[in-house]
């Protein structure tokens, strides 16, 4: 660590330590929280989650379409995304349509705003 990263003097306010160290989550949702924005971290996810934004609801052909990707790869990030409970499916006949979940939709808007497009994020 850089010496300008630490104090030089131990001084702990520990009323205020405590109250934050209490209100800090457990590690098993620390662990959700982290696995949701490592699924947020890959380029392709997070134009798919763009893409689910603006079309609300689309098949992975169509997602695969719209990203220029596989149907393959767009699996494989679909079962991702679900896994780490940014998208949901519900299965129409042969087809499986995604759609955001309401953390999605709120890690999207913290991370890269409302102005954001899926075309912005290719």
């Amino acid at each position: 660590m850089a010496a300008g990263d630490t104090c030089e003097l131990l001084c702990l306010d520990l009323d205020v330590a405590e109250r934050v160290r209490h209100g800090l989550p457990d590690p098993a949702a620390l662990a959700e929280t982290v696995e949701r924005a490592r699924a947020l971290a890959d380029p392709t996810r997070l134009s798919v989650l763009l893409a689910l934004r603006a079309g609300e609801e689309l098949c992975g052909c169509d997602l695969a379409w719209i990203l220029g990707r596989s149907q393959a790869l767009m699996s494989h990030h679909l079962r991702t995304l679900r896994e780490a409970g940014l998208v949901t499916s519900r299965r129409e006949a042969r087809m499986v349509f995604y759609s955001l979940t309401a953390e999605a939709t709120a890690l999207l808007e913290a991370v890269v705003g409302s102005e954001v497009s899926a075309r912005d994020a290719l």
